[in-house]
């Protein structure tokens, strides 16, 4: 007897253990619905075309997919990830190594779902969880766009080198089904078409929270709109520290007025700061194509998120420095600094950033003063034209401790109370960048 039930509960743990196998296969197998399903040849429309380049903007496509001195679009650029290094794919309209083999509806999936054809999965290093808010007219203009408005590259796509079995794809689905949404952004009726436009923009196309947005145990963005606290407060990423968006005084946009933050987006530069780090990038190859009523509506989103005093701490305010020419970095910082952020550390508005008051200098994260010290900052390229000023690298002139030195003087005076910088971090990170890679990514679409 107490074999057969023995047996008999083994029978049923096999076919329970079967169901759920077959249950996970096909949840992991299904193709999302999309809305395309019929539709299978891109728009040749001009208008259409045109507008899908802009959605191109919006969405800093370039920034990933492309490398300077290649063909846009042609992907290759290496992306490292916790498990290892993955590659952006080529998504020109080569038929053999891009994406001319797609139907809007692959496109759709690839795009604000995750899922190429066939069903494999892409890693959500693709912000497919911020794109699945597109709207299905901005997805059809991207498609046409892609289609008609890019030249097709015979490019290959580079494979990962992350190990098996941390590269079988499949447990990508399950974060899916636990992290990325699936709906396209819906406006709040409580909030006016300005600030809507400028929630879609910071929540779909321009997936701000890639970057700005803290991330948790499994690598998801903490809160993906404005309804969690986490939206865009601050994350460290690649070396370099994404500041809070929020109403935050100190590490985020309380003291940047509206126009100030369309200012910034549309030329680079405000009395606040200068473009610097990732935020070049998506600068010169997408915030200064933005529609001027596109920028304000952004700055009107973002001022409507409310900052963390608790987190941010009690607001800035500037503080004349006493003379310590023998403090640690004070000479360091007279000598190689003060030439363009000034003795007082005010710089000079709107060339040369202030480091009074500089979220580098009050975050306590402090990765992107590192960074920029280390390798300098790239060219930042508005309308065209290089700027004639930039932030120099000093990795060969100065040890870690020195630029250790030179910074903990900098988040300490002033008012600045970023805090202390270890020579061990400046080392670290100096073995983790490689200022070769600063060469900006500069893409001329049409």
């Amino acid at each position: 007897m107490n074999n057969r039930r023995f047996a008999r509960t083994v029978g049923w743990l096999a076919l329970a253990g079967l169901v759920a196998a077959a249950l996970l296969a096909w949840y992991v197998n299904r193709q999302p619905a999309s809305p395309f399903a019929q539709e299978a040849a891109a728009s040749s429309e001009p208008a259409l075309i045109s507008r899908g380049e802009y959605v191109a903007r919006l969405s800093d496509c370039v920034a990933c997919h492309s490398l300077p001195g290649k063909a846009p679009f042609a992907g290759g650029l290496e992306m490292a990830t916790p498990l290892g290094a993955i590659h952006a794919t080529n998504i020109t309209p080569d038929q053999g190594t891009g994406i001319g083999a797609y139907s809007l509806a692959d496109f759709d999936r690839a795009v604000r779902h995750g899922v190429a054809p066939g069903g494999r999965r892409l890693y959500p290093a693709m912000p497919y969880p911020s794109y699945a808010k597109l709207s299905d007219d901005d997805v059809r203009a991207l498609y046409a766009f892609f289609m008609h408005g890019v030249q097709p590259a015979k490019q290959p796509n580079i494979p990962s080198d992350i190990p098996w079995p941390l590269n079988m794809r499949w447990p990508i689905a399950l974060w899916n089904g636990l992290f990325a949404p699936t709906a396209t952004y819906a406006a709040k009726p409580s909030q006016d078409a300005l600030w809507n436009r400028g929630a879609y923009i910071v929540q779909g196309p321009g997936h701000c929270g890639s970057c700005h947005t803290p991330r948790g145990l499994a690598f998801n963005e903490k809160a993906l709109d404005e309804s969690g606290a986490p939206f865009l407060a601050g994350a460290l990423l690649d070396g370099w520290y994404a500041p809070s968006l929020r109403q935050d005084p100190n590490t985020g946009l309380g003291r940047w007025s509206e126009p100030e933050i369309v200012q910034f987006l549309k030329s680079g530069r405000n009395q606040h700061a200068v473009v610097y780090g990732s935020m070049t990038e998506a600068f010169n190859n997408s915030t200064q194509f933005m529609a001027d009523d596109d920028l304000a509506a952004i700055a009107r989103y973002l001022k409507s998120l409310p900052g963390d005093p608790q987190r941010d701490g009690t607001p800035w305010h500037y503080v004349t420095a006493e003379a310590r020419p023998d403090s640690p970095g004070a000479h360091t910082y007279a000598t190689r600094c003060a030439s363009c952020h000034g003795l007082d550390g005010k710089g000079q508005p709107e060339w040369m950033p202030p480091l009074a008051g500089a979220t580098s200098a009050l975050a306590k994260e402090d990765a992107s003063a590192i960074n920029i010290t280390l390798n300098g900052s790239q060219r930042v390229v508005a309308a065209g034209v290089p700027d004639a000023y930039r932030m120099p690298a000093f990795r060969e002139q100065l040890t870690d401790a020195q630029i250790a030195e030179v910074l903990s003087f900098v988040r300490s005076s002033w008012g600045n109370s970023g805090g202390a910088v270890d020579a061990k971090a400046v080392a670290k990170l100096r073995g983790h960048t490689d200022p070769a890679s600063s060469s900006p990514i500069i893409l001329h679409m049409r």
